[in-house]
């Protein structure tokens, strides 16, 4: 969506140097944050670790199937990451599936079973059609024109990715890169906001271990606290490297 807006492509080499001092301090205070903030019931027990070796020990070693699991999971990271010129990063999750299938790493009911992951494939896939629609029947641009005079910094929370990019480039003198770059770490952060904010949020709120109150204090909390860090710290950063 950035090369077609844009015609600049974010290499993973540059994601990851634009992120990392982002990252560093989100890594360093982000579990003392939510031990202080949502401590543990259970914060001491001698009992866990004897329990842990004794369910280890009825596993039994690592088997043949987990160790190709292991090894596919391996191998599709570093397609992702280096054979993006060869090969799409769908193309390449498809292709892993289709081997754990092949290769009875996971039966098709596996697949079929799990109703939390099919519900957020449509739901993602549904939101990406229907932007990729708004686009080219010229809602996006039009949209855009509309709200380009009135463009502030915390814009890019409230807009969808193609209306923001497209309001971002019709206003003059705005450092494309940086921009480009905010935009998308924000999307990536957001998924602390609500349980279903990203791919990754309805696991976590499908344990049961997290209440719905809690989930969405906490989502307000972090999510003020990762939107200080992509602005106080990231903006800043990218600013110095892509001046």
């Amino acid at each position: 969506m950035v090369a077609a807006a844009t015609g600049r492509t974010i290499t993973m080499s540059e994601w990851v140097k634009g992120f990392l001092p982002m990252a560093a301090v989100l890594v360093a205070s982000v579990p003392w944050l939510v031990y202080k903030v949502y401590p543990p019931e259970v914060k001491h027990s001698r009992e866990v670790p004897v329990w842990a070796v004794g369910e280890l020990q009825q596993m039994g070693p690592v088997t043949a199937r987990e160790w190709q699991m292991g090894a596919l999971s391996g191998v599709t990271v570093l397609v992702w990451v280096f054979g993006g010129a060869v090969l799409e990063p769908t193309t390449v999750a498809l292709i892993a599936i289709a081997l754990m299938l092949l290769l009875g790493i996971v039966s098709w009911d596996d697949v079929t079973g799990n109703r939390m992951g099919w519900s957020t494939l449509v739901l993602l896939a549904t939101l990406v059609a229907l932007a990729d629609g708004m686009n080219k029947v010229g809602f996006v641009a039009w949209l855009a024109r509309a709200a380009a005079q009135a463009l502030s910094v915390t814009a890019h929370t409230t807009a969808v990715l193609p209306v923001l990019l497209a309001a971002g480039l019709a206003v003059p003198g705005m450092p494309i890169r940086p921009f480009v770059m905010l935009a998308c770490y924000s999307l990536g952060m957001m998924g602390v906001i609500t349980p279903y904010a990203t791919g990754p949020a309805p696991v976590y709120y499908a344990t049961g271990y997290i209440s719905r109150r809690a989930f969405w204090s906490l989502g307000l909390f972090f999510g003020l606290f990762f939107l200080a860090v992509l602005l106080g710290i990231g903006a800043p950063y990218l600013l110095t490297l892509y001046p």
